[in-house]
C-alpha cells in the first residue's frame, strides 16, 4: 500500500503508541478518581498539558483537550459568538475554504443572530490581510482563519492577521489541525484567541484534540456534566488519548525541521511527474505536503477507485465530506471550472513516504488517468 492521504489521518507514531499503552493496559485509573490510580492518571494528564504547552508557546492552564478538531472548532466559535453578543458584536469574518468543522458551525450561528462574512478564495488559495482589515466592522467579533488548508495546502499568514485582530479589538481563531507538528506554532506570537488541533493529523490516536484559549476568556461549555476540563468539557478524559497526543506533538516537533525537507524534496517529485499529464492541472502552490490537482475528462470516484485497486490510497477532498461525492467547496470556491472539479484528486504525504513509492504512484495515476479517458473515447 502506497498511504497518500495523511491529511485525512496520520499512522499512529511509535512514540505515542508507547506513551499509551501502559494507559490501555496497567494505569487505566478515572483522573476524578481520588486513589492512588486516579492521581496517577490525574498526573499523566497534567504532565501532558504542560509538555503541549512548552511545544506551543502557550500556558498550561490555557490548554483545554477535546475529542477533535471538530468539537475544538465548536468551542472556540462558540465561546467567541458568546462574548460577541455581550459586546453587542455580531459580526463574524471567516474564508469560504475552511473546513466544515468551521462553515457549518457559521451556518448555525448565522441562523441565530449572527452576521457571517466570508472571504472568496484567490487563486493563489492565500488570504491577504488587507481583505480582513476592509471587511472589518465596529460589530466584528471573531476573525477565523485556518492556518493551513486542508484540501490545498496554502499556508495563511496567521501572525499578520493576529496582529491585526489584537490591533482592532477582535477576537482571532485559527484552526491549526494541519499545521501543528508539520511547522511551527507559537500562540503568543501568532496573536490568537483560540488555537484548535487534532490529535492524528500529527501522529497521535483519533478521538483526542484540543483547543488553546487565551488566559482572561471564558470557555462557554458545550458538555455539562462532571466539570473536567475546569468546567469547559464534561467527560471523563481520555488519558491514553491525551497522553499519546502530547507524545506525538513532541516527536513530530523534535523531527519537524528534517521531515519537512524529505516531505519537500518527495513533493517537488510529484508534482513534477504529475504536471507532465496532458490535461492535469495543480490548483495552487502548496505549502505544506498537501497538494492538489485536477485532471481533464475524468472523474475522481472512478479515479480514486482505480487508484486504490492499485494500492494507492489518496483523496478528492476533505475526508470529513468525501462521502458526498460533490466536488470540493474549496477548490469551487477557487472559481475552478466544473469540467475540472470533477476531476479533484488530494495528495497528502508524510516523511514515512519514499523516493520510490511516488515514483510508484506517480505511474499509477497517470496510467488510471490514460484508463479512463479511454473510456470516453
Amino acid at each position: 500500500m502506497i498511504y497518500l492521504d495523511n491529511a485525512a489521518t496520520t499512522r499512529v507514531c511509535k512514540a505515542a503508541l508507547d506513551a499509551m499503552l501502559p494507559f490501555l493496559t496497567e494505569s487505566f485509573g478515572n483522573p476524578s478518581s481520588s486513589h492512588s490510580a486516579g492521581a496517577a492518571a490525574r498526573g499523566a494528564v497534567l504532565e501532558a498539558r504542560e509538555s503541549m504547552a512548552r511545544l506551543l508557546s502557550c500556558e498550561p492552564r490555557e490548554i483545554y483537550f477535546t475529542s477533535g478538531g471538530t468539537e475544538s472548532d465548536n468551542l472556540a466559535l462558540f465561546t467567541a459568538a458568546k462574548l460577541g453578543a455581550k459586546a453587542a458584536k455580531r459580526h463574524i469574518i471567516s474564508a469560504d475554504f475552511e473546513h466544515p468543522a468551521v462553515l457549518k458551525t457559521l451556518v448555525h450561528l448565522s441562523k441565530n443572530g449572527y452576521e457571517i462574512t466570508l472571504l472568496p478564495t484567490p487563486k493563489d488559495g492565500i488570504i491577504k490581510t488587507s481583505d480582513i482589515k476592509n471587511a472589518m466592522r465596529g460589530d466584528t467579533a471573531l476573525v477565523s482563519l485556518m492556518t493551513v488548508n486542508n484540501e490545498i495546502g496554502t499556508v495563511q499568514s496567521v501572525r499578520e492577521i493576529g496582529a491585526l485582530c489584537r490591533e482592532c479589538g477582535v477576537l482571532f481563531h485559527t484552526d491549526a489541525v494541519q499545521a501543528a507538528g508539520h511547522i511551527t506554532l507559537n500562540f503568543n506570537e501568532i496573536n490568537a484567541d483560540f488555537l484548535t488541533l487534532s490529535a492524528h493529523k500529527f501522529g497521535g490516536a483519533k478521538g483526542a484534540g484540543a483547543v488553546i484559549i487565551r488566559k482572561g476568556i471564558e470557555p462557554s461549555p458545550m458538555l455539562f456534566g462532571g466539570g473536567q476540563e475546569r468546567g469547559a468539557r464534561a467527560g471523563t478524559e481520555n488519558v491514553a488519548g491525551i497522553v499519546g497526543m502530547a507524545a506525538a506533538l513532541e516527536n513530530a516537533c523534535c523531527f519537524m525541521k528534517q521531515n519537512t525537507k524529505i516531505i519537500a524534496a518527495l513533493k517537488n517529485r510529484l508534482c513534477e511527474r504529475l504536471n507532465r499529464i496532458d490535461g492535469a492541472h495543480q490548483t495552487c502552490e502548496s505549502g505544506t505536503g498537501i497538494i492538489s490537482f485536477c485532471f481533464e475528462s475524468i472523474e475522481s470516484e472512478a479515479l480514486l477507485l482505480l487508484l486504490d485497486k492499485a494500492g494507492v490510497c489518496a483523496s478528492a477532498g476533505s475526508a470529513c465530506s468525501a462521502g458526498a461525492l460533490e466536488p470540493s467547496h474549496v477548490l469551487r470556491s477557487m472559481n475552478i471550472p466544473n469540467e475540472l472539479l470533477r476531476g479533484a484528486l488530494r495528495l497528502s504525504l508524510s516523511a514515512e513516504n519514499t523516493a520510490d513509492e511516488i515514483e510508484k504512484a506517480a505511474n499509477i495515476i497517470e496510467k488510471s488517468v490514460e484508463k479512463l479517458r479511454s473510456f470516453n473515447i
